[in-house]
């Protein structure tokens, strides 16, 4: 079974307002109302690639209660613990000349609320996968994502980790399966500027040396590079296609490269350039990438 983490979901309310103008009233163009969080696009994505996972996380309030609703509409299980007071976040993306976006805070976790959180984590089994994802509200403790690694390390459970600086560093010691930086990401751990994906291919060792067993870089418009467990990297230029929509595009890559390692039985090269397409697929869409428009992209490369 698949699981996904996202510590702080949310309602993300998008919206374009062409030529937007402070103080003065702005019409919209167009607007959607989406489930928002790194782990729930995981899930997302993979149920429109076919396979099933379960969202965990927090929710509370009415804008709880509609992410679940909305989340049951793409098919996706879910399974949240809801807090009594507070109300999950509205995050506000406008598009317009520039894009602007207004993130909401979020309920207020207690210990006792995440007390309930390891308890599901608990009942995981050997051969499930886990992915924890995105950024922690300030009420969660800084060593969320090493308290989960270190209760579920030995178990046989693999899990992905898409986080930034220290959240994806001070992990590293429990071996993730999976870790998902983008070059930017990676940069910025070592204090450095990675532009190519020749350059990126030394640092994202370092991170193996640190205990990562398989590094997946995205790239953007570069593409994407990948250093498997056996030391093997594999390269990739991205599809060709016009950029709609960045968000979600490495949630989406990290679903991929699962999906393309299940349906593969192991295979890295199947995963990677699935995991590639997919990242590419939603982002040349508004929505978030579906099977029909990830096999398309994938016949760039037969």
């Amino acid at each position: 079974m698949i699981y996904t983490v996202t510590f702080n979901p949310s309602l993300d309310y998008i919206v374009r307002a062409d030529n937007f103008r402070l103080g003065i009233v702005n019409r919209t163009t167009y607007e959607n109302i989406l489930p928002g969080g790194k782990g729930i696009n995981v899930s997302i994505v993979m149920k429109n690639l076919g396979h099933d996972s379960t969202a965990l996380g927090f929710i509370a309030g009415f804008t709880g209660h509609e992410v679940e609703s909305r989340l049951a509409s793409y098919g996706v299980n879910s399974d949240f613990i809801e807090i009594q007071n507070g109300m999950t976040r509205i995050n506000l993306k406008m598009k317009s000349n520039e894009e602007t976006e207004i993130n909401g805070q979020g309920p207020k976790i207690s210990e006792e609320d995440i007390e309930k959180l390891y308890a599901k984590l608990d009942a995981l089994k050997s051969g499930d996968m886990l992915v924890i994802s995105g950024s922690i509200p300030n009420t969660l403790p800084d060593d969320i994502y090493e308290r989960i690694m270190k209760r579920l390390d030995g178990r046989g459970i693999d899990i992905a980790v898409d986080a930034t600086r220290d959240l994806l560093v001070n992990v590293l010691e429990y071996h993730p399966f999976l870790i998902k930086p983008n070059n930017h990401e990676l940069g910025e751990i070592f204090g450095v500027t990675l532009k190519t994906q020749d350059e990126v291919v030394p640092y994202a060792r370092k991170l193996q040396e640190k205990g990562a067993r398989n590094v997946l870089i995205s790239m953007a418009g570069e593409g994407a590079v990948f250093i498997s467990e056996k030391g093997d990297v594999l390269k990739s230029a991205a599809p060709k296609g016009t950029v709609v929509n960045s968000v979600g595009a490495g949630d989406s890559m990290v679903a991929g490269f699962l999906t393309g390692f299940i349906e593969s039985g192991g295979d890295f090269r199947k995963a990677f350039m699935m995991g590639l397409c997919t990242g590419s697929a939603s982002a040349f869409s508004p929505d978030l990438a579906v099977k029909e428009d990830v096999e398309k992209l994938l016949k760039q490369f037969n």
